[in-house]
This record gives structure tokens, C-alpha cells and sequence, in this order.
């Protein structure tokens, strides 16, 4: 049975550049995005340019539920899923003091919730199947938090702490939790091309049992 990699954020940027990327290493495509109609002509060029499948899926990554149910429809479509990207970074500009909390929490679910709940609907499969890679696209807000964009910053340090306890616990098991963590802006034709920092992703993946890195740093 053939195994996909499932980007969730899959809009313009780290998202599609990991798409490509991934499929040109062999793997079916399956996106996830809360507009999945938009996703129709990404689909049609990734697999006419690389021979491979490729779908899109509807889901918020701030609903659990949704999630878990494109998941799942991914993977009877295209196969169990080798490797995952998460690539979400739901985003309000405001310092601390000024935070509607609501929105904090909302921002939080679909930054850090949705990840773990990912790995905890791909996990159990990855481990039978020996192994897999679940990749998250970090930020260097983490390391130096912004007051102007305050829930980013508590988001993407959660994480990357999350990265880390989760590779703790799965590693030994084969499945490989890393953090590609971008220190900068995203922009295409610069060091930040999003194809470029694909790269990095990929390098992740092909590492080897035993010499797993928990975080990339892109600067």
C-alpha cells in the first residue's frame, strides 16, 4: 500500500512549497485547509507535474473533530499517512496587555491543539508501521517574543515545547518529531523562499533512526 504525506495549512508559502517538495520524494499529497475549493488548481499541478496523487480536505485546524475526520479521509483515499506537516499559525496582532482572550484561546487551538491532535490520531498507525515523520513549521518568535504579536509568540513556544516532549516519547519508536524553526520573514526570490525552506523538511525526514534532530533552525 502506498504512504502520503499530509500538509495541514496547506495554503500559499511553507504549505505548498512542502507539498512539491514531498511529492517529487514520492509520496501522494493530501491537504487540509479550511478552504479546501481553493486548493483545486494546487492539486491539478502537483500531480501533473510530478505524477503523483494529490487531494484536498476541509478542515479548521482549530476543531479537533474536523481535523480527526479529514485525517481520516485522507488516508482512505491515499494510504497511511509517512509523514505529516503541520504548518498552521492562526495570527493576531496585539500586545499582552491587550489580548482578547477568546481569540487568545481560539488562536492556541489551532496553533498548538491541532498539532498534538494530529500526532495523536497519526501516532498509533506510524508506530505499527515503524516509523514516520511528523514536522511542524516553528517560528523564532518563540526564542524572541514579540509584544506586538504577544499570542504568536506563547503559541509557537508551546510548540516547540511540544516538539520536544513529543519526540522524547515517540522517538524510540521510530517516529521522528521535529521543528523547522524559521527565523524570518517568508518571502519568495530571498534566503526565505518557501521552496528553499521545503528543504529543510525533507532533510528531517531522510534522517536516520538514531540520529533524529528535534529542531532545524532556518536562519
Amino acid at each position: 500500500m502506498s504512504e502520503c504525506c499530509i500538509v495541514v495549512g496547506a495554503g500559499p508559502g511553507i504549505g505548498q512549497a512542502c507539498a512539491l517538495a514531498f511529492a517529487r520524494e514520492g509520496f501522494d499529497i493530501a491537504l487540509i485547509s479550511r478552504r479546501p475549493e481553493r486548493l483545486v488548481a494546487q492539486t491539478t499541478e502537483l500531480a501533473w507535474t510530478t505524477g503523483r496523487q494529490a487531494r484536498a480536505y476541509g478542515a479548521d485546524a482549530g476543531d479537533a473533530d474536523a481535523l480527526r475526520a479529514a485525517l481520516r479521509a485522507a488516508q482512505t483515499d491515499l494510504g497511511p499517512a509517512r509523514v505529516l506537516i503541520y504548518n498552521v499559525a492562526d495570527v493576531q496582532r496585539a500586545r499582552p496587555s491587550g489580548i482578547d482572550l477568546e481569540q487568545l484561546v481560539r488562536e492556541f487551538r489551532a496553533n498548538v491543539v491541532g498539532a498534538l491532535a494530529c500526532v495523536q490520531a497519526l501516532a498509533p498507525e506510524m508506530r505499527v508501521r515503524g516509523g514516520g515523520s511528523l514536522l511542524f513549521t516553528g517560528g523564532g518568535i518563540a526564542d524572541h517574543p514579540s509584544t506586538d504579536f504577544a499570542s504568536l509568540s506563547l503559541g509557537k513556544a508551546a510548540l516547540r515545547n511540544l516538539t520536544h516532549t513529543l519526540a522524547q516519547e515517540l522517538g524510540v519508536h521510530g517516529i521522528h518529531v521535529a521543528t523547522v524553526t524559521v527565523h524570518g520573514f517568508v518571502q519568495p526570490g530571498t534566503h526565505f523562499d518557501p521552496h528553499l525552506i521545503a528543504q529543510s523538511f525533507i532533510k528531517l525526514h531522510r534522517q536516520p533512526r538514531g540520529r533524529f534532530d528535534i529542531e532545524l533552525v532556518y536562519r
